[in-house]
């Protein structure tokens, strides 16, 4: 007998195989790691970038307004309003004054599809609220409210009525007792 330990061949070729297959996977995922970072670092630097140019633009304004208020500090009359003719939109925030894209011109018949579907929507819309309100459970909360709110009503009227007598058959004692 022998210390040797036998190997088959196909179980060394299996693992020498797998072997191959792991080291591949590591390496794909190690070269899908370095290119989203450098993909999120180039987003950084980009953001970074970014901020930088509103920081500016922001400290600009910044800047135009202090001389606007120190120009109306230093008149004799403060208008009770300032007119700005300038447009603040914030989805020009990031460009440079550049030429002003005219709206887009819908064509007719787009036009009155857009219009169609919100007049559909809004009719919906309704119909569904209308559903909602003339439910049974809805009803039933009206007419237990509409009950709750008579007996109150009554109660209230038979007060004042109580309250009415009172004031009435004073004056009337008053009135009696003030001949002697």
């Amino acid at each position: 007998m022998t210390n040797e330990l036998a190997v088959p061949a196909w179980m060394a070729v299996v693992t020498l195989v797998g072997l191959l297959a792991l080291v591949v996977v590591v390496a794909t995922l190690v070269r899908s790691v370095r290119r989203a970072r450098s993909h999120t670092d180039a987003l950084l630097a980009a953001a970074a970038h970014d901020a930088e140019a509103l920081r500016e633009q922001l400290s600009g304004i910044e800047d135009e307004l202090r001389a606007q208020q120190a120009a109306t500090s230093r008149r004799e009359r403060s208008p009770v309003a300032v007119v700005d003719d300038r447009e603040y939109v914030i989805t020009d925030l990031g460009t440079e004054h550049g030429p002003r894209v005219p709206a887009r011109v819908v064509p007719a018949p787009m036009f009155a599809d857009i219009v169609l579907r919100e007049s559909v929507i809004k009719t919906a819309a309704l119909a569904a609220g209308l559903r909602r309100a003339l439910s049974p459970e809805v009803r039933n909360r009206i007419r237990f409210e509409m009950k709750r709110e008579v007996k109150r009503s009554r109660k209230e009227r038979r007060t004042l009525l109580k309250q009415a007598r009172r004031d009435l058959e004073a004056r009337q004692r008053a009135s009696v007792e003030v001949p002697s």
